[in-house]
């Protein structure tokens, strides 16, 4: 039976992994997303079903009750999860797929599925990761606040995943997870 590679992409809020992840996928066409659920509103720009899956409370309680998950948590007052059916059908069909996920919910990933690749996106410094927040013009000062707050022991925890990459300047940290990316397709 066919069994694809779940890689799984985390960071702390604002170090840019989104902006990464945007970057790499048309170098990789074949590679599937995999869309999480949020309670959250929409930033600008994002869109259903290519971002987010935005839900309100109820439908979220709904899926967590059916077991529509692989993982979900709350984060920043706001409620994620991955929904498990594309997750399995991709890999069970031997395809790859990139998860975007925070780091709580990537360590019950990793239980949960073992063949995951893990890969972690920082940044130089928290002087760095708070610019980008407030660069990002999307969020409260207390929510900016409560995302640097949590940023040390979501870098801590990201010594679990078997990558690490310093998103210091845009292009090398692309060519790096696009290396990563490469090498671990290869020996699948």
């Amino acid at each position: 039976m066919a069994h694809g590679t779940l890689f799984v992409i985390s960071a702390p809020s604002g170090a840019g992994k989104s902006t990464l992840i945007e970057e790499i996928r048309p170098m990789f066409p074949d590679m599937l997303y995999s869309v999480s659920c949020t309670t959250r509103a929409p930033r600008e720009n994002e869109k259903e079903g290519v971002h987010y899956y935005f839900l309100d409370r109820l439908q979220f309680d709904n899926m967590v009750k059916s077991g529509g998950f692989l993982e979900w948590k709350e984060v920043h007052g706001n409620r994620y999860g991955t929904p498990a059916q594309p997750v399995k059908n991709a890999l069970e069909s031997g395809r790859f797929m990139i998860l975007d996920i925070d780091v709580q919910g990537a360590l019950q990933v990793f239980d949960k599925i073992d063949r995951s690749v893990g890969i972690f996106i920082t940044v130089p410094d928290m002087d760095v990761l708070e610019k980008r927040l407030r660069q990002r013009g999307s969020d409260s000062e207390e929510s900016i606040r409560t995302r640097l707050m949590n940023a040390p022991r979501e870098i801590e925890l990201g010594k679990n995943y078997r990558y690490q990459i310093i998103n210091d300047n845009l292009d090398e940290a692309v060519a790096a997870l696009a290396e990563v990316i490469t090498k671990e397709r290869r020996y699948r």
